[in-house]
Parts: structure tokens; C-alpha cells; sequence
């Protein structure tokens, strides 16, 4: 998953889409495809660590003794490889059949006919047993180009031990504004002495920060037809709260911020002890509560009136490529994944909470721990409509959205500049897409 929606793990260099997939050809024509029973080879790909290749490789076994004549070849590298070597692939029209896809290259691979139109597979991968709007979160301009492996929805976590060292209560989450968060977070810091912060960051270092500040105001970061329709106003407002956290002493300050940016979240200033809160995404509780050694809870964020800001954020989705030779093959490897109980037994929640209902059902008895808090919170919250897929072009959002936040958070420019210069330059390079 994406972390955090007040920090953000640094993820390095991503070779240029617009440079390598020009070359790239649609793939949605054709009729639908069919499974035969001749001897097929596919290959998948994706990103991840050993762990998950060994996991995935079990899933290939159990998929291969259901379909004997299929053989599936599984391929991974770490995350700048995986982006790397498949935009490469796909240029030289050689790309995997199924694909491990993440929601800020999924326009860019789907607007340049890279990827398959699943709906034409439908009579081999299943759907029905996904929420609609997981579904929207896979879908360019109605196509569903790919499906979600796992969801999350944004929450704030507490070390609930350093809220009774410090005789602070944890506030009720169905009903606390932002105001509240930055009280507590205030009383935490006055209540330690110093020795922590009651916050490990202010908002601004992921596109989840942006997108729910503005749905909580009635906007949306992009608009139906791929623009950037997020108000300057708005997102100055949201910085201007963050420098209120950093000035109070609330949030543990800019340059710790941008040390946490390169350390990640399981090494952050949540994680080692020195902040009582952070946002996340749900699924992300397991990894922090390992790496602090504490007692962690998931609240609900603040809020703003009664809009239904939260939203779904996949994991990551399974696509198929629109150069397959073996389309039907390729489609039923992924409903395998993503629809049979073999697979979610293999797989359980490494890869997130299941996007898919009756897989998350029957893995739910299951579940113990973080795992199962997780979950529970995400049956808990109920999210709005999912926001538009990061059109092509816009997927450098996040590293822009840090130099901005860094240069406002550090006093170099206003919120106000900040928020035209940053809206000007991300529409631009969707325009320049175009």
C-alpha cells in the first residue's frame, strides 16, 4: 500500500511513461475470449519482496492443479526495478499477461492501450463479489482495466500507552473536528514535557492527505474528465492548519518531517517513540504496532460536518496486458487470485485487506490481532465515492506534493503561492500528456 496520509515513504525514480508506451497499440477490440485445452504458457509479474514471491509462487502451484494446461511463469523485482523493466516490456510489445498495476500508473498504461478491457472477460473473471466503488477504483472512463487486490481506507493511530502515560483520553473518533486533533495532540506535547509529540507530522506529504481535505470541503483533487479541479484556497487552508501544528508545538517539526520521509513509517517518529499519532491507512497497523513495540488503536479521521470523505485506496490491482496472446488464460490466473478460497488461504492479507467481499468473509474468522483490527475498522467506516483514478500524466503528484509542502512547512513560500504553483505545474504536465 501508499503510506501514510501525513508521511510519505520516498519511492524513488519511475522511468518516463510518456517515453516508452507511445509505441503502445489499444487492446480492447476482439471478441471475448475463451479458455481451451491446449498446453498455454503466461507470465505474471509484480513487485515485492521475498516473501511475497514465495506466497505467490504456492498460488501459482495450487492455480496450475486446477488448470493443468496452463503454466504460469511469475517474475518480481523491488519497486523502481518493477516500473523500470515494465515500461520497457511494454514498449518493446513484449509485456507480462498479467500485471501488478498501482493506482498513479494505471491511467498512463490504460489511456495507451496497455491494458486489456476486463469487461470482456467476464465470463471467466468474476466481479460480483466486489463493492461498487472498489470496482471504480480499477475503471478508466467506465473500462475496468483492472481489478484491487486489497483496500484501505485513511484512520489516525494512537499509541494508546503514552495516552495513559500522560493522562490524556483518547478522543471519541464518530464525533472529533480537526480541532480536537490539534488540542490533543497540543496536550500530549505539554503533558510530556517535551519528551514527545503529540503529533509525527502536518499534511501535505501524499496525494490521501490532499484528497480528503478537499472532499471534506466538497472538492475533489481531479475532476471526471482528468483535470486538477482542487481550489487554491482550499489547499493553502490545509497547509495553513499544518504550520498551526508545527508553531504550537503539536507535531514534531519540519525537519524531523522530511527525516521520516527516507525512513518510513516503520521507522518514523511514531514508531520509535517520540509522536502518539499518525495517519495511515488501516492496513498499516500490523507493520507500525510491530516496529513500536506498543499498544496501537485506529480512530476514524477528524472530520468536517457529515461529508463522507474517507475512500477506498487499493493496495494494488491485477491487470492483464493488452498484448497477451493468451487473454482468457491470463483472466483466469486472475480470478484465481482474487476469487478462489485457495488462493486468499495462501495469500491471507499480505498484499492488504481483500478487495473482494466474500474472500475477506471467509478469511475474517481467520484474522487475530492487527489484522483482524484492520479489518474491522474498514467494515466500520463508510466511505464516499471513489475518487477519480490519477489521470495520465499526474503521476508525479506525490514527489511535487513533498517539495511543496517542505518549502511551505520550512517558511520559504506561502501557502498561498504554494497551492497556485503546485495546481499550475500538475495540470500542466496532465495537459502536456494530453
Amino acid at each position: 500500500m501508499n503510506p501514510s496520509p501525513f508521511r510519505r515513504v520516498a519511492i524513488g525514480a519511475v522511468a518516463s511513461l510518456s517515453l516508452v508506451l507511445t509505441a503502445c497499440s489499444g487492446g480492447s477490440t476482439g471478441s471475448a475470449p475463451e479458455l481451451g485445452d491446449k498446453p498455454v504458457t503466461i507470465r505474471a509479474t509484480w513487485w515485492g519482496a521475498d516473501t511475497r514471491a514465495q506466497l505467490t509462487d504456492q498460488v501459482i502451484k495450487a492455480f496450475e492443479k486446477k488448470y493443468p494446461n496452463i503454466t504460469v511463469k511469475g517474475q518480481y523485482k523491488d519497486w523502481n526495478g518493477y516500473w523500470d523493466a515494465l515500461a520497457t516490456t511494454t514498449a518493446a510489445k513484449d509485456s507480462p499477461d498479467v500485471v501488478q498495476m498501482d493506482e498513479l500508473y494505471l491511467a498512463s498504461y490504460a489511456d495507451r492501450g496497455a491494458l486489456y478491457d476486463l469487461g470482456k472477460a467476464k465470463k471467466i473473471l468474476s466481479t460480483s463479489q466486489f463493492d461498487d466503488q472498489a470496482l471504480a477504483t480499477g475503471q478508466i472512463d467506465g473500462t475496468q482495466y483492472a481489478l484491487p487486490v486489497g483496500v484501505g481506507v485513511m484512520s489516525i493511530l494512537v499509541n494508546t500507552d503514552m495516552f495513559t502515560k500522560y493522562g490524556v483520553k483518547v478522543p471519541d473518533d464518530k464525533t472529533w473536528t480537526w480541532d480536537d486533533y490539534a488540542k490533543t495532540a497540543k496536550e500530549l506535547t505539554d503533558k510530556s514535557g517535551g519528551k514527545i509529540h503529540g503529533a509525527a507530522g502536518a499534511p501535505g506529504f501524499s496525494a490521501g492527505d490532499v484528497k480528503y481535505w478537499a472532499r471534506q470541503h466538497g472538492e475533489n483533487l481531479f475532476d471526471k474528465d482528468g483535470n486538477v479541479s482542487l481550489k487554491p484556497g482550499t489547499l493553502a487552508g490545509m497547509w495553513k492548519y499544518g504550520l498551526n501544528l508545527l508553531s504550537s508545538g503539536a507535531s514534531v517539526n519540519t525537519s524531523t518531517m522530511v527525516e521520516d520521509l527516507t525512513a518510513g513509517v516503520t521507522a518514523g517518529s511514531f514508531a520509535t517513540g517520540k509522536a502518539a499519532m499518525m495517519g495511515a491507512y488501516n492496513t498499516q497497523i500490523t507493520a507500525i504496532q510491530q516496529a513500536a513495540g506498543a499498544h496501537v488503536q485506529l480512530l476514524q479521521m477528524p472530520r468536517v460536518g457529515d461529508t463522507k470523505a474517507n475512500f477506498f485506496k487499493p493496495s494494488m490491482y491485477w491487470a492483464v496486458s493488452s498484448q497477451s496472446a493468451h487473454p482468457a488464460e491470463a483472466a483466469a490466473f486472475v480470478n484465481f487470485m482474487l476469487n478462489d478460497p485457495k488462493a486468499a488461504d495462501i495469500l491471507k492479507t499480505e498484499r492488504g485487506i481483500p478487495a473482494n467481499k466474500e474472500m475477506l468473509k471467509h478469511l475474517q474468522p481467520t484474522l487475530g490481532g492487527t489484522d483482524k483490527a484492520a479489518a474491522d475498522y474498514m467494515n466500520a467506516v463508510t466511505p464516499g465515492e471513489s475518487p477519480v483514478v490519477t489521470p495520465n500524466g499526474g503521476s508525479g503528484i506525490e514527489p511535487e506534493l513533498q517539495r511543496y509542502s517542505q518549502e511551505v512547512y520550512f517558511k520559504k513560500t506561502s501557502p498561498e503561492a504554494a497551492a497556485k504553483a503546485f495546481i499550475k505545474e500538475l495540470q500542466g504536465e496532465i495537459d502536456a500528456a494530453k
